[in-house]
């Protein structure tokens, strides 16, 4: 399983929020880069990067922070958070990112989303199922609808999607353990391969995350806040 530190940006520092919550937002570098940086050193080599104020505007806002920490490390970078248009993405993936992750996009704008797996690839394009409730939502967060998280995942699975990134929004930043229910009922109805979001507090939270079948894990505040230690994470990669 493939282990995965996020770093979530606001006005170009690192942040991160409480159930996406940005009334939350907790400052923890205003340089990304030596966050970055840090992750490399101890032998990480993917990174969840996401344009906070990207999600919740109509553009990408943070690709400066992409194109830095892109050319200054080795990272492969999945890039998310902002990503609505053909300008977005065509920045996105000049700024250096490896992947994007389309969320709020591939609900509002199916085709396009879809326009994007034709050219870029299956394993270009990540599939952003961020859910409160079962339900997706979107901008943010700041949206819900009505579309439940398996259906989703399910269709877009038929239209050729690998790659799932699934957040439940009432675990993120909680460091009170990952939706593994949730995760075990994706797994059992799809073929996806299931990147896990939100709650991971403990190495034994991965443990559980891998034995379910998640093909990569995303690690936020739990490394910020001490509760797992980078160095604790070279066992698990």
């Amino acid at each position: 399983m493939r282990i995965i530190p996020a770093i979530d940006i606001i006005d170009g520092k690192c942040v991160r929020l409480t159930k996406g919550d940005y009334a939350t937002k907790k400052i923890y570098n205003e340089n990304p880069l030596e966050v970055a940086k840090e992750f490399e050193a101890n032998g990480i080599q993917y990174l969840h990067l996401v344009d906070l104020d990207g999600a919740k505007s109509n553009k990408i806002i943070n690709q400066k922070v992409l194109e830095k920490i892109a050319t200054g490390t080795k990272l492969q970078i999945d890039f998310g958070g902002g990503i609505k248009s053909n300008e977005d993405i065509r920045i996105a993936f000049e700024s250096g990112a490896s992947q994007i992750t389309g969320g709020s996009i591939a609900v509002k704008n199916r085709d396009l989303f879809l326009e994007w797996i034709a050219k870029f690839g299956a394993t270009k394009i990540i599939l952003g199922a961020d859910c409160l409730n079962r339900k997706i939502a979107t901008q943010g967060w700041l949206e819900n609808s009505e579309t439940d998280v398996i259906d989703f995942i399910s269709n877009y699975e038929k239209s050729g999607i690998q790659y799932v990134v699934c957040t439940d929004i009432s675990k993120d930043g909680m460091l009170q353990g990952a939706s593994n229910e949730l995760y075990k009922e994706i797994l059992d109805k799809t073929n996806v391969k299931l990147i896990a979001s939100g709650g991971v507090s403990s190495i034994e939270d991965l443990i559980k995350l891998k034995n379910i079948g998640c093909e990569g894990a995303i690690i936020g505040k739990a490394i910020y806040e001490g509760k797992i230690m980078l160095e604790d994470l070279r066992d698990e990669m």
